[in-house]
């Protein structure tokens, strides 16, 4: 079978190598050094010290809400300080995007055994979950999904697509097997 050969560019070949090293930033989370940048990509450091100048230059000129800047001897995406009051506002807004162990423990129980009532994840859990599926309803990772026709008509309760997105799945069905889990029990 024949190998087809596509031709690329001087300019293309410099926009791929340019757009490399900009996903390489933006993965690292912290400072990169020329160093690192050379062993990834294998171009010499001249030439990575000029794509670099080049995309700083772009972030700047297109005034981007990220820039990339020199700092503690390497190179980093940063949000733009001009937009600094936006992101101090979005942060207070989302700073406890952290689970803690009984809403961990409720949301699992929901997922697996969705639709649920409050009663039925708290005969699980053995303890009341209140304060823990009120955390999950105001992070959006559940949802009241109907009444059950029991007395009372208590609430049922199920994931969202927030919580597909929170945790990376396309669907449900991407949870591992709860025999997984109940395995790892009996050991």
């Amino acid at each position: 079978m024949e190998e087809s050969v596509v031709s690329v560019s001087a300019s293309d070949n410099r926009h791929i190598q340019k757009s490399a090293i900009e996903a390489l930033l933006f993965v690292a989370g912290e400072p990169v050094t020329i160093n690192s940048i050379v062993k990834a990509t294998e171009l010499p450091e001249s030439e990575i010290k000029k794509l670099l100048e080049e995309l700083i230059s772009d972030y700047r000129g297109k005034h981007s809400g990220i820039l990339i800047v020199e700092v503690a001897d390497g190179y980093q995406m940063v949000t733009n300080p001009d937009f600094s009051m936006w992101v101090k506002k979005f942060k207070n807004i989302n700073q406890s995007n952290k689970l803690s162990p009984p809403a961990l423990e409720t949301l699992a129980i929901i997922a697996y055994k969705q639709p649920i009532t409050k009663l039925e994840i708290e005969q699980l859990r053995g303890v009341n979950s209140d304060g823990a599926v009120k955390s999950l309803l105001d992070k959006r990772l559940i949802k009241i999904v109907g009444k059950k026709e029991t007395p009372g008509r208590p609430f049922l309760y199920g994931t969202t697509k927030e919580f597909l997105q929170y945790f990376g799945l396309k669907n449900l069905s991407d949870l591992p097997p709860i025999n997984d889990f109940l395995k790892d029990e009996a050991a």
